[in-house]
């Protein structure tokens, strides 16, 4: 028997392995319940008291150098490890890493939640757009120099295909396949060829809005701008400084005022304390009969910002790259917006 439990810790000595699976059937083997060790045991009882001394330290030496061996076997495949079995059910589960919403996302759904409440409806189109809905139903046939304030990229082998400029481009399908009243909002990507830096990019976001009725008047745009800016800034004060958009007449561009209540607030507003946050304006009678709608008997306005831009201001982001970089580490800050 002491000649029989000497070769066992021998084996025990020489046995190595990264398996889990052979370092359970090791454990089994020696330390189970049904294993040598016990088996040792049983046969151990029935010795003669004067060789009972000798095996009784061959078999503590055999158990101590079967638990050692196993301990170092667990944490060689599993650096830092205390258990000291394997596959124990008690065990804590792994940690479960809690992911976050892209800034872009919360963003979005934030803006969306908010025309939601008062009646918009979610319109979405192709990305990949034709010239009739992205330029020419909106006031932009060919040749017209306003197509110059934006940078397109087109299809190279059909060049009547572009990536779409706006999400106006969705407004135009919508209205020719809904009838007024019409109340929609268009989120989506939208592409420009344009130089990559901290404060522009090639690709962006846009939610632009449509509402179309009758008797719907400039005064209407105005109180929808200002409960805008009201629940998503916090901010009801705004004004609106003529501009131009070809679809729309008379148009204007949005600010809020921002405030100057600390250094930063100087900085994003260049000392005025106001912010511009978006374009509107009513839709230009063209489009309306471009889209087969009476512009004698409805009319309506349009508005339009860039999700990024709001991103960057709401969360204090100085680089509009960063949005696309997809760095975990940037976007782990984000998990208490969920």
């Amino acid at each position: 028997m002491e000649d029989r439990i000497k070769q066992d810790i021998k084996e025990i000595i020489d046995f190595n392995s990264t398996s889990s699976v052979e370092i359970e059937d090791f454990r089994i083997k020696y330390l189970g319940k049904k294993g040598l060790l016990n088996s040792y045991f049983v046969e151990f009882k029935s010795l003669d008291n004067d060789k009972k001394k000798n095996v009784g330290q061959l078999l503590n030496q055999l158990k101590n150098t079967a638990q050692s061996k196993l301990d170092a076997l667990k944490t060689q495949i599993s650096p830092g490890s205390t258990k000291t079995t394997i596959n124990d059910i008690s065990r804590t589960g792994e940690p479960i890493e809690l992911g976050s919403r892209h800034p872009i996302s919360i963003v979005k759904n934030r803006i969306v939640d908010i025309f939601s409440n008062i009646g918009f409806t979610i319109s979405e189109g192709p990305e990949i757009e034709d010239d009739w809905h992205n330029f020419s139903a909106l006031n932009l046939p060919e040749h017209h120099p306003a197509r110059d304030m934006q940078d397109t990229f087109f299809i190279e082998k059909n060049p009547d295909f572009l990536l779409r400029t706006h999400t106006s481009s969705v407004q135009v399908r919508f209205m020719e396949n809904n009838k007024p009243p019409i109340r929609t909002i268009s989120p989506g990507r939208v592409y420009r060829n344009e130089a990559i830096s901290a404060r522009s990019h090639c690709f962006f976001h846009q939610i632009e809005g449509l509402c179309i009725d009758k008797d719907i008047s400039f005064a209407d745009l105005k109180q929808t701008l200002e409960y805008f800016t009201t629940q998503l800034f916090g901010k009801s004060k705004i004004r609106l400084r003529p501009s131009y958009f070809p679809f729309t007449e008379p148009s204007a561009e949005v600010d809020v005022y921002w405030g100057l209540n600390n250094e930063t607030d100087y900085k994003m507003t260049k000392g005025t304390g106001w912010l511009e946050i978006m374009g509107c304006g009513m839709v230009d009678p063209n489009v309306l009969e471009n889209c087969n709608i009476d512009s004698d008997e409805y009319s309506g306005f349009a508005f339009g910002l860039g999700i990024d831009r709001i991103a960057l201001l709401l969360h204090q982001i100085d680089d509009i790259r960063l949005l696309s970089e997809n760095d975990v580490r940037f976007l782990d800050q984000f998990k208490s917006s969920l």
